[in-house]
């Protein structure tokens, strides 16, 4: 009778190793994003019984490799709208392409009444931008850039603004791919003619 015990307690064990090994995340290399909060405010909500004081939070995050995106977070207390924020942030990620430290190519991009003027750099000039636009560019490894807002101030067209932007960048290959162009062929080398004409 003990006998059996042990037998069955070692097969319970062993079934709870088994299902916890399964269960372990795999040995595979997270994508660590690094978030940077860009706005918060509170929010007063007129009800029957009075106001109703909230907090709002625009955060952005990204992972320094080209993954972008921006979220915007409400709640009661100030720590879950910023974690209610960054959940929104990762849910609307957005892959920038980038020319070496810059972006590819100029554009604006529009929200609301805000615009923002994107330019590329040449290495070592910076981000040059705002407090909406500079954290965007950061945390997309994007690390020389020209930006200008045209329209509106407020931080969250701002921010949303960039991100059309950034939605609107291609690359040579994908230009080419839309014009049905091919890339061109390196020029042949010149083949050795003979005596005769003939090569």
């Amino acid at each position: 009778m003990r006998g059996d015990y042990l037998v069955n307690s070692n097969r319970q064990r062993r079934g709870r190793e088994d299902r916890s090994s399964k269960d372990a995340p795999l040995d595979r290399p997270q994508e660590e994003f690094r978030d940077e909060v860009v706005s918060v405010g509170p929010v007063s909500k007129t009800v029957k019984g009075g106001r109703r004081r909230s907090f709002r939070a625009l955060v952005v995050v990204g992972n320094g490799d080209g993954k972008v995106g921006a979220g915007l977070g409400k709640a009661l207390d100030l720590t879950d709208a910023i974690r209610k924020g960054i959940e929104d942030a990762k849910k609307n990620l957005i892959e920038v392409p980038r020319y070496m430290s810059t972006i590819t190519h100029e554009v604006i991009g529009r929200h609301g009444a805000g615009m923002v003027l994107l330019r590329p750099a040449s290495p070592g000039t910076g981000v040059i931008a705002g407090r909406g636009v500079r954290p965007l560019m950061e945390l997309a490894g994007i690390q020389d850039v020209l930006a200008k807002s045209l329209g509106s101030a407020n931080p969250y067209n701002v921010v949303y603004a960039t991100i059309d932007a950034l939605k609107q960048l291609r690359t040579a290959a994908e230009v080419r791919e839309l014009r049905g162009k091919v890339k061109r062929e390196e020029p042949r080398a010149k083949s050795e003619v003979g005596v005769n004409g003939i090569a």
